[in-house]
């Protein structure tokens, strides 16, 4: 599944952005920002591993009443309740599900700036080991001379490598786009 949202870009909207500082400060406040992180990325895995849930959340196809029923039947079946779970049902309700990917995103650069992190985003070809992780963020950390909290995605059509974005700094290492470049290399030769 391609992300075609504008985070796969590293430009958040200001309607995902206002979203995102409204629940991490209500999480703070609250002193829920564990639950609260823990049920996004709850949130989060049922994004990327349904086509059809992202269908729901980007068609404009569906009316508000479908959007909130499916929604709210979704996160009482996947027991994602509290502040995580009504805001959900709020942007279902505001007709704002489109724009969940990237208040995700927002709400993690925020929390690792609370945390004293930088954000990075990872895709990768293959799910990664704890092990790797670990490496990974250690790597990271020697670069940017901050922990690292890192967003990992999955996309087979890497083939192997990973793209590493942290900020507006960006590291390919994937071999899709190792061949990419050899194969227009090739045209320029012949």
């Amino acid at each position: 599944m391609a992300d075609t949202s504008s985070s796969a870009s590293g430009q958040i909207s200001g309607v995902a952005e206002r979203y995102a500082s409204a629940l991490f400060e209500l999480a703070v406040s609250e002193k829920k920002i564990a639950a609260v992180e823990k049920d996004l990325n709850r949130v989060d895995a049922l994004l990327k591993g349904s086509d059809d849930l992202m269908r729901l959340v980007n068609s404009p196809v569906f009316t508000a009443d479908d959007q909130v029923a499916a929604i709210d039947a979704i996160m009482n079946k996947a027991k994602i309740a509290g502040l995580a779970g009504n805001f959900i049902r709020v942007v279902a309700g505001n007709r704002r599900l489109f724009a969940v990917p990237d208040m995700l995103v927002a709400f993690r650069q925020k929390l690792a700036e609370h945390r004293g992190e930088v954000n990075g985003q990872v895709t990768v070809a293959q799910k990664l080991t704890a092990d790797q992780t670990k490496q990974l963020k250690t790597t990271l950390k020697g670069v940017v001379g901050k922990d690292v909290a890192l967003d990992v995605t999955v996309d087979p059509s890497l083939l192997g490598g990973m793209i590493v974005k942290i900020g507006s700094r960006q590291i390919d290492t994937s071999i899709k786009t190792k061949l990419s470049s050899l194969k227009l290399a090739l045209k320029e030769v012949g």
